[in-house]
């Protein structure tokens, strides 16, 4: 996505206006502005040049956002720029200057023809002097606010009026009628009649051309400021980017700026610094705090071969490092990247907003010209006439709608990424708070994803230390991940292995080997009946842990078993909690796994989710998400390779942060703390935002419904009528409570379940459903075939697209998701090594609109067959 900077925008007509415009740039595929930050995302292949000439031609300024190369003196400068408040300074300026001048006014109109409030000699009398002063002020504090006027008018000249077009026609048309009634005056002193005089002297709204600039500057101005206060967490992430770091260069250390770190290059942090760009430990050991990117408070121990990330504070030792991503690689930047991306998009529900504002200043014109018009043919003076329809055009505020659902977005993106919760664009954020089911992944999401020693069974005679050792020695030349637990216990248990010889692997059995001229072997049951014999009760406390998802490793010596040791992928600590805390919010929760239906089931026990679908490839997931999401709202949480075409499948793809690029790049949410616990709070945080933006587009429209028939004068036999300056007044403040009200989102709790709503639970697929009359409703389950499909559903039209360009398993879930978006196509396998993608169709579709899907990627179609 291209991002432009859009200058000239001052409400929601403005940027439908824009978007309108950009959208008809030939090779623009999706286009987006945001009002909120005055930025605009461009995908497709249209030139900057020719964007920029759309932007401008519709009266608006644009220049593409810069990006942070290797001379960029920091990676998220030019995003903090642009999000940094530039309008509060200028609009305070202008407000004290308007306030000064606008009181004097206020003195000579209301306090002197009101309140009697005395004036020097020379005024006495004078009533077209007294007129004069106040065309003066007036017109100064227009000059004052000449952008209303600017801005209006160019507008409207545009075709496309907006917020400031109403703002001027208001303000103008006070001022020029008062201007009338003052030159009138003038012709009435001359004949004498100053009956006339007097009559003419309280048709002056000049006081209301400048109190409603100054009204609607005051309401801008806290909008701006609480505009600024939206993208705090976005600007607080940016200003933690270091400006120096401390490298290694022929054996001395040397500061040097920021973007001058390469790959590669070793640095050193000492504690109390900032860790400059992500790497991994070399040498030394320390406490590193990581709630900048994560949110988690508890600093994390890191050691030789850990990994760290810029803008995270070593606490305690000395480190050395060497650079593994810098400048828009980092961690840091990343997140900055994400959040400056979901800024510039929008959520789906702004779509009707949008729509309304596109029609909302016209048709607020129209009815002041109306009303003006119908009060005038039931017999009111022009200037009772003239109020109504000025009132009309400076209470409407479309702002309101504009920044209903933005200024939602916005916060709500900045707290999650707070939280360590990232959404790539608005409509990830909306979409998570509709999720109905959650597919889980099993190892690295409920698991931990490494296996542990968890049980040591030695048989009569023989202790754990005994059995470990041997275990230890036999499993020390195996690549096994089995294997590296048993390891991981021995070092932990302090037991040196004694060294083996004759070591043989036996692919699907187990492990042989010499030790001090005596056979020793390990593996399976099978394997190690051939080897020794097994007592009866061994074999059965065997059994019952393999029940538990654990697997059972027996080890012998020479004829003779001396025990059995147990490993397993443990499950995370807060699993079970957030299974039961996504269940009490009405999701149903399904784990998709590729091991076996017993290690699968007994997983599935212990966290206790609705259903298991275990044994399935990578593409088996792809089909059990596409089977989900005809029973509702899906999201697929996975951290590997194999999960990136289920990711990319379901509503909502999220990451485990702790997993590999492929999946973060296929996903729509990546959780930094790799913890399941936040599922549920992203979902709960998407939930409350969609809560938020109701609640701003209700009171935005409300506001509009009830203040424009009231201004209009419709409610006049009621005793209700609106002056001007009030309806002014009133539009100022709208788009100030509507912004004030998202922010409330800064003081909602994430993670607390306490005001939690449990939405009714959708029906899950027959297959999945456990039998009634089971004790354990996920065990001994027939494997539901969820690639089964109808004879309807069956399609016979394949299409093979030549693609150059593709370079490794990133390239192939862009391609995918890109080509799975067209509604034709029901499944796209991607190949970067064949340079391939073969798609399954549900219907014909033209090559050019998949060629135009894949090249706006950025990868070259060479043919399609």
């Amino acid at each position: 996505m291209e991002q432009y900077n859009i200058t000239g925008m001052s409400c929601a007509a403005c940027s439908a206006r824009v978007e309108k415009a950009v959208s008809k740039v030939p090779g623009v595929t999706s286009c987006s502005v945001s009002l909120l930050t005055n930025s605009m995302g461009v995908e497709g292949s249209a030139s900057p040049e020719a964007i920029v000439q759309a932007v401008e031609a519709a009266g608006y300024g644009a220049s593409p956002k810069e990006t942070a190369g290797p001379s960029a003196k920091s990676a998220a400068a030019p995003a903090l720029d642009a999000l940094a408040d530039h309008e509060t300074p200028k609009l305070k300026r202008r407000l004290l200057a308007s306030l000064v001048f606008l009181v004097v006014l206020m003195y000579f109109s209301m306090g002197h023809m009101m309140w009697g409030w005395p004036l020097p000699g020379w005024f006495e009398g004078n009533h077209v002097a007294v007129g004069l002063v106040q065309l003066l002020l007036a017109g100064i504090v227009m000059v004052i606010n000449q952008k209303f006027f600017i801005s209006g008018f160019k507008s409207l000249a545009h075709g496309a009026p907006n917020m400031d077009t109403l703002v001027a026609l208001g303000s103008a048309a006070s001022f020029v009628w008062s201007t009338y009634a003052l030159f009138a005056m003038t012709d009435a002193q001359l004949h004498g009649d100053h009956a006339a005089v007097m009559e003419y002297m309280m048709e002056f709204y000049f006081e209301s051309a400048a109190m409603i600039l100054t009204l609607i500057t005051v309401g801008k101005m806290l909008e701006a400021r609480s505009k600024g206060k939206t993208t705090d967490a976005l600007k607080s992430l940016m200003k933690l980017a270091p400006k120096t770091a401390t490298v290694l260069r022929d054996g001395q250390e040397i500061a040097v700026p920021i973007e001058q770190v390469q790959k590669g290059d070793q640095f050193v942090v000492r504690p109390g610094e900032n860790i400059p760009v992500d790497g991994v430990v070399l040498e030394g050991s320390s406490a590193v705090n990581e709630s900048a990117l994560t949110g988690e408070s508890i600093p994390v121990d890191k050691a030789p071969g850990d990994s760290v990330s810029a803008a995270t504070a070593n606490q305690s030792g000395f480190l050395r490092c060497e650079a593994t991503r810098v400048g828009e690689d980092t961690t840091l930047s990343q997140i900055i990247r994400m959040g400056s991306d979901a800024a510039a998009t929008k959520a789906p529900i702004a779509k009707v907003a949008d729509t309304v504002s596109g029609f909302f200043v016209p048709v607020v014109i129209t009815i002041a010209v109306v009303t003006t018009a119908v009060w005038l043919l039931l017999g009111q003076p022009l200037a009772f006439a003239l109020a109504r329809g000025i009132s009309v055009l400076v209470i409407s505020c479309p702002c309101a709608l504009g920044l209903a659902t933005p200024v939602a977005i916005m916060v709500g993106n900045g707290l999650g990424a707070k939280n360590g919760i990232l959404f790539k664009t608005a409509a990830s954020l909306e979409a998570a708070g509709r999720t109905q089911i959650v597919a889980l992944d099993k190892t690295g999401t409920i698991t931990r994803g490494e296996p542990e020693t968890t049980d040591l069974l030695p048989v009569e005679g023989v202790t754990e230390t005994e059995l470990l050792t041997l275990a230890a020695a036999l499993e020390q030349k195996s690549e096994h991940p089995l294997a590296k637990a048993i390891l991981a216990r021995a070092e932990e248990e302090q037991i040196t292995p004694p060294e083996v010889s004759d070591f043989t692997a036996l692919p699907g059995n187990g492990l042989s080997a010499t030790l001090a001229g005596g056979p020793i072997y390990g593996g399976n049951l099978n394997f190690i009946r051939t080897k020794a014999p097994i007592p009866p009760a061994l074999e059965q406390q065997a059994q019952e842990l393999a029940a538990q998802g654990k697997t059972p490793l027996f080890f012998g010596r020479g004829g003779r078993l001396l025990g059995v040791i147990a490993v397993a992928d443990t499950i995370k600590p807060e699993s079970p909690q957030a299974i039961r805390e996504l269940q009490e919010m009405g999701i149903r929760v399904v784990m998709l796994t590729g091991d076996n239906r017993r290690t699968a089931d007994a997983i599935g026990r212990q966290v206790g989710v609705d259903a298991v679908v275990a044994g399935v490839l990578p593409d088996g997931k792809e089909s059990v998400i596409r089977t989900l999401s005809q029973y509702g709202k899906v999201a697929m949480v996975g951290d590997g390779i194999n999960d990136a075409p289920a990711l990319t499948r379901a509503d909502t793809g999220i990451a485990i942060g702790a997993g590999t690029d492929v999946a973060i790049d296929a996903a729509d949410v990546v959780l930094m703390n790799s913890k399941l616990s936040d599922v549920p709070a992203a979902i709960r945080l998407s939930r409350a935002t969609l809560r938020n933006i109701h609640e701003n587009l209700f009171w935005a429209f409300i506001y509009n419904l009830i203040g424009i028939p009231l201004a209009a004068g419709l409610l006049i036999p009621l005793g209700l009528t609106l002056n001007p300056m009030f309806g002014a007044a009133a539009m100022s403040l709208s788009s100030f409570c509507v912004v004030s009200n998202a922010l409330r989102l800064n003081l909602f709790d994430l993670h607390s379940a306490r005001k939690d709503r449990k939405v009714q639970p959708v029906e899950l697929p027959p297959a999945l459903l456990p039998a009634e009359a089971e004790a354990c409703p996920l065990a001994n389950r027939p494997e539901p075939d969820l690639t089964e499909e109808t004879e309807k559903e069956k399609t016979t039209m394949k299409k093979t697209m030549k693609i150059e360009g593709m370079m490794c398993g990133h390239c192939e879930a862009r391609v995918k998701k890109a080509l799975e978006k067209l509604p034709q196509v029901d499944e796209a396998v991607v190949s970067h090594t064949e340079g391939t993608a073969v798609l399954t169709l549900n219907a014909p579709v033209e090559d050019a609109a998949l060629k135009e899907a894949v090249e706006a990627q950025d990868y070259t179609v060479l043919g399609i067959e």
